[in-house]
């Protein structure tokens, strides 16, 4: 290892791991990782498989399976506790997915970069089971969406960083699968540096060996964009409903109806959206009035924005105006939603922690 400054510590979190466990932690040894193995409450027939790769790694375990997030937590504070502040962490699973050599590439830019997250990026191509090209593509898409930054591989277990951003990982919230996600939404907010490095891609009959539930995880994964987009669709569907009920009874104001209506529909579907995504949504804990202020300048801006589109769309450009507002409405959702998650109703740090 030609080069290698300083320790590199390898974090794989296990639940129901096959033999290929074993292969992956004598690799990474012989490569000289530290190796520290989580398992998160695997059943009795795979205690065999844990007790050899005592052999290469420390072994920590969960009594009861708690999940990936979790793991990773629990891995990452022994870390942070046994091991130097200097050194480097790599996460991989358990199933195959990740080449030693390419957990070498991770480490070696992360050295470089300590207090950037290095992500191994698979190249997504006919060979990849379709299960996880589309829910790649989704969360791709809802990454964009919610963070306005470009991540290809969003779903990649194969991660570095310095431990300096140890204390950052353990206050992300997540216990399960989500959790990695959530990582890239809190680094995207806190404007920590995300790399990406293509790394083969390898899946061992289809990806069998995969725990993710595509019902459960996935919804653990976007529950809250999706709950915000239920949000912006009552708020929307009050707007809509108001926007052409005052459209139609102003009608006689000739160019001063549109704005009437539009402002009027504004106003009540604001009030609406607050309360259910200060109280539904995120759950904020945000002092009241600071969060109401927040949120009523973000509506003024939007008011203000939503108007003018709506007006060049309808005035200048001719588009149908009932089709007008359904374009501007999904403009400004993606400024609500990246606004109001990372601005207005932030979690206290108490809260985060709980």
């Amino acid at each position: 290892m030609d080069g290698k400054k300083g320790m590199w510590v390898a974090l794989v979190p296990a639940y129901e791991p096959t033999p290929i466990l074993l292969g992956l932690l004598k690799e990474l040894k012989e490569h000289e990782f530290e190796v520290v193995v989580v398992n998160d409450g695997s059943d009795a027939q795979t205690d065999e498989i844990f007790l050899h790769a005592a052999e290469y790694a420390t072994v920590l375990k969960h009594d009861v399976n708690l999940g990936k997030g979790r793991a990773l937590k629990t891995g990452l504070a022994y870390i942070s506790k046994h091991f130097s502040s200097d050194c480097v962490v790599v996460t991989l699973d358990t199933d195959g997915q990740h080449r030693v050599e390419d957990a070498v590439k991770l480490c070696t830019l992360a050295q470089e970069n300590p207090v950037a997250l290095i992500l191994g990026s698979r190249r997504l191509n006919e060979n990849v089971p379709l299960r996880s090209r589309f829910g790649n593509t989704v969360t791709r898409f809802v990454f964009k969406l919610s963070t306005g930054k470009s991540v290809y591989d969003t779903q990649t277990g194969l991660r570095a960083f310095g431990a300096e951003l140890v204390p950052f990982l353990l206050s992300v919230d997540g216990e399960r699968y989500e959790y990695e996600m959530n990582v890239l939404l809190n680094c995207a907010r806190e404007n920590i540096s995300i790399s990406e490095v293509d790394v083969e891609t390898i899946y061992i009959d289809g990806n069998a060996s995969s725990h993710f539930n595509a019902v459960k995880d996935s919804y653990r994964v976007y529950k809250e964009i999706l709950k915000f987009s239920a949000s912006s669709f009552v708020s929307f569907l009050v707007d809509y409903g108001l926007y052409s009920v005052l459209s139609i009874a102003t009608v006689a104001l000739g160019s001063n109806s549109l704005v009437i209506s539009n402002v009027g529909a504004r106003i009540v579907s604001a009030s609406v959206n607050y309360t259910i995504n200060r109280n539904v949504v995120f759950k904020s804990h945000e002092n009241r009035l600071k969060s109401a202020c927040g949120y009523a300048l973000l509506a003024l801006f939007i008011l203000a924005g939503n108007t003018l589109v709506l007006s060049m769309l309808v005035n200048y450009a001719g588009i149908n105006r009932y089709i007008a507002k359904v374009c501007t409405e999904i403009l400004f959702f993606v400024v609500s939603w990246s606004v109001q998650k990372y601005l207005i109703f932030v979690k206290s740090e108490e809260k985060e922690a709980e």
